[in-house]
C-alpha cells in the first residue's frame, strides 16, 4: 500500500495576545491509501487544528506534511486552493450546501473550479448522486430535503472530483440517531469502494466505523489502535 498522507514533527502555534498557545506539539503521522481513520480527543486536544492541516485549509508552524506525494506544508494559498479542490473531499456537521442550488449543482461544483465542461459536470454529479441513494432528488434545493438527505449531498459533493482523502469533521454531529447510522453506512460504502476516509468526533460509536482510531491530547498522539479483525 501506498502512503497518502506523511506528517513529520507537525506543530501548530497561535499567538494570543502576547503569549504563544501552542496547540499541535510534534505530530508524527501516516495514514495508507485506503485506511478508514478516526481522530478523537477532548475539546482543546488539538482535534480540529489537525483536521485543518490535513485539509490543507492551514499550513504548520514547522515540519513537513507531504499528501499524496507533495510536500505541502509550504504551498501559498493559491496552491493549497488548487489542492484542496483535486484532493479532498470535505464533509461538515453543518452540510455547507448553498441553500438556492439544486442537489446536482452542489455536487457539480468542485468541478466547476477545477474546469470540466457543463457534461462532463452534470454527468459525473448524476453518477455519484445516484451512488449516495439521491436519484429522485437531484432538482431539490436543501430546504426541500431532510438532514439525513443533506449530509448526502454534501458527501457526493467530497466525491465528486475523485479526491485522494474523504475528510469528515462530526458529519453526524446535527443528525438524529437513526439518520446518523444510515450516514455511517454510507461512508462504510464509500471506504468498501477504495476510498481513504478520515473522521473527526468526539462519539465512540461513530469512531468504531473506522478501522483504525487516533487519540488526541494536549496537541499530541495519545495512542494509536487498528482493530485486529476487520469485518
Amino acid at each position: 500500500m501506498s502512503k497518502v498522507i506523511e506528517i513529520r514533527n507537525i506543530t501548530r502555534d497561535f499567538p494570543l495576545g502576547q503569549e504563544i498557545v501552542k496547540v499541535l506539539k510534534g505530530i508524527d503521522l501516516e495514514i495508507e491509501r485506503g485506511e478508514y481513520v478516526a481522530f478523537m480527543g477532548p475539546s482543546g486536544s488539538g482535534k480540529s487544528t489537525l483536521m485543518n492541516l490535513l485539509g490543507c485549509l492551514d499550513t504548520p508552524t514547522s515540519g513537513t506534511y507531504i499528501l499524496n506525494g507533495k510536500d505541502v506544508s509550504q504551498m501559498s494559498d493559491d496552491e493549497l486552493a488548487e489542492i484542496r479542490n483535486k484532493e479532498i473531499g470535505f464533509v461538515f456537521q453543518t452540510f455547507n450546501l448553498l441553500p438556492r442550488t439544486t442537489a446536482l449543482d452542489n455536487v457539480a461544483l468542485p468541478m466547476v473550479y477545477a474546469g470540466y465542461s457543463k457534461a462532463e459536470r452534470t454527468e459525473r454529479a448524476e453518477e455519484v448522486l445516484t451512488n449516495v441513494g439521491l436519484a429522485d432528488r437531484m432538482d431539490h434545493k436543501p430546504n426541500q430535503l431532510s438532514g439525513g438527505q443533506r449530509q448526502r449531498v454534501a458527501v457526493g459533493r467530497a466525491l465528486v472530483n475523485h479526491p485522494s482523502i474523504i475528510l469528515a469533521d462530526e458529519p453526524t454531529g446535527n443528525l438524529d440517531s437513526k439518520t446518523s447510522v444510515e450516514i455511517m453506512k454510507l461512508f462504510n460504502e464509500i471506504h468498501k469502494a477504495g476510498n481513504t476516509v478520515i473522521l473527526v468526533t468526539h462519539e465512540e460509536e461513530i469512531a468504531e466505523h473506522a478501522h483504525r482510531i487516533i487519540r488526541l491530547k494536549d496537541g499530541r498522539v495519545e495512542k494509536d489502535e487498528k482493530k485486529e479483525s476487520i469485518s
